[in-house]
């Protein structure tokens, strides 16, 4: 694959993981809802760390971890919403952290945390759209 197509695999993945976010969320999933949503900004991190280092991608599922890798400048909100919203990774899979996650998970919760995935989705997506590199 090209640079240019393994990008756009990303991006595709990631747009398939946003829209399973919102079905989730529609059909009361409100966990699977976030751990999918995790997916689809890991997806378009791993897009940006195509295009900019044109190479393979770490194998690293720490959504601020992999915007370090991208060299990507963030704001004290973004950092703080990358390492936020990796948690909903691991509390989404494992066991022991599942059901105080549960209760977490109300639809007001899962609502404002979907739109910090979007905001972050929306800036990321213009990043990669940019013809600058960084």
């Amino acid at each position: 694959m090209t640079t240019e197509e393994l990008v756009q695999y990303w991006i595709e993945l990631s747009d398939d993981n946003f829209k399973s976010m919102h079905n989730m969320f529609n059909a009361g999933e409100f966990v699977w809802a976030l751990f999918v949503g995790h997916l689809s900004l890991e997806k378009l991190l791993k897009a940006y760390y195509v295009k900019i280092k044109k190479e393979k991608i770490p194998y690293i599922h720490d959504l601020y971890k992999l915007a370090l890798a991208c060299d990507l400048e963030l704001s004290n909100d973004q950092k703080d919403s990358l390492q936020y919203i990796t948690l909903f990774n691991i509390q989404a899979r494992y066991e022991d952290y599942k059901r105080d996650f549960y209760k977490k998970c109300t639809k007001d919760f899962t609502i404002t945390n979907i739109k910090r995935i979007e905001g972050l989705r929306n800036w990321l997506k213009k990043k990669i759209e940019s013809p600058f590199t960084i």
